[in-house]
């Protein structure tokens, strides 16, 4: 595993489990299988409706909750009641902290959930705050009226969306890149056709989901990918035992088509479930 310092000095996971749309006992034999495989970090979210399901699959999985790096995220739907919606993720993680905690849309009024998280964070209730779905406008004025700055900004990032921009914004402001949907969602699984991938996953013997994994974490993003198939938990966790060279990544950035899938309203099938990601 890699870890990446966030901008308050913890030290958390450069990848782990996705549950979006895990469900009941399916979600909590995956996020079992990942621990057991060596994933340390698990990411769940209000809108979700599986923080219970997560507690339960960290409790089955056997290990010291200290040892986990736990993810969730306030729905824009409860910025005005924060505190209790904390306060019930906690409950349902069977935890008294949670490691990050994130407002998951722009929406709303996150002025006010941002200041309550800023509170909660100083009770010690959560370790690090920081955001989902900013744009960088966005994140740059939270930043100037705000105490705390976002330690994490959690944003659709794969091989077609690479977020060169955002990326360069994040930097300025020290805020780390987070990537959800890192091996894509729907139609975009033609990336793991791509010729360059396909010749580099032969060249390293690793799976195209693998090298896009790998490209991402060496450009200092963190990936939370999504699978429920302990093959699949393993392969996507097996991805620190070899680097792409400069020139490697260089070829995978330019195949960048700079386009957002999740929520993209050119993207009718997608645009309701962009509201939970």
């Amino acid at each position: 595993m890699e870890y990446l310092k966030l901008n308050n000095g913890i030290t958390m996971p450069a990848l782990g489990l996705g549950t979006f749309m895990l469900a009941g006992e399916i979600c909590e034999e995956a996020v079992a299988a990942a621990i057991q495989v060596g994933y340390r970090m698990i990411d769940t979210a209000e809108a979700y409706g599986n923080e219970a399901a997560v507690g339960n699959g960290i409790a089955k999985s056997g290990i010291d909750r200290k040892e986990l790096f736990l993810v969730t995220k306030v729905n824009y739907k409860s910025y005005e009641n924060v505190r209790e919606t904390v306060e019930q993720s906690l409950k349902n993680l069977q935890t008294d902290y949670i490691d990050l905690l994130l407002l998951h849309w722009p929406f709303a009024n996150y002025y006010n959930a941002w200041r309550e998280l800023e509170k909660l964070h100083e009770e010690g209730k959560i370790r690090a705050i920081g955001v989902s779905n900013f744009e960088p406008a966005q994140l740059v004025e939270l930043i100037a009226y705000n105490k705390v700055v976002p330690a994490v900004d959690q944003i659709e990032t794969n091989l077609y969306c690479q977020r060169s921009a955002q990326r360069t914004w994040l930097d300025k402001n020290k805020v780390a890149h987070m990537a959800y949907a890192p091996l894509g969602q729907g139609n975009r699984n033609e990336m793991f056709t791509e010729p360059e991938v396909i010749a580099l996953a032969e060249k390293y013997h690793k799976k195209p989901s693998q090298i896009l994994l790998r490209f991402l974490t060496q450009k200092g993003i963190i990936v939370i990918p999504r699978s429920i198939k302990a093959e699949h938990i393993r392969e996507n966790f097996d991805i620190f035992d070899f680097s792409l060279t400069d020139d490697e990544i260089k070829k995978l950035t330019e195949l960048d088509q700079k386009t957002a899938m999740i929520g993209n309203p050119n993207n009718p099938d997608l645009a309701e479930m962009s509201l939970t990601w």
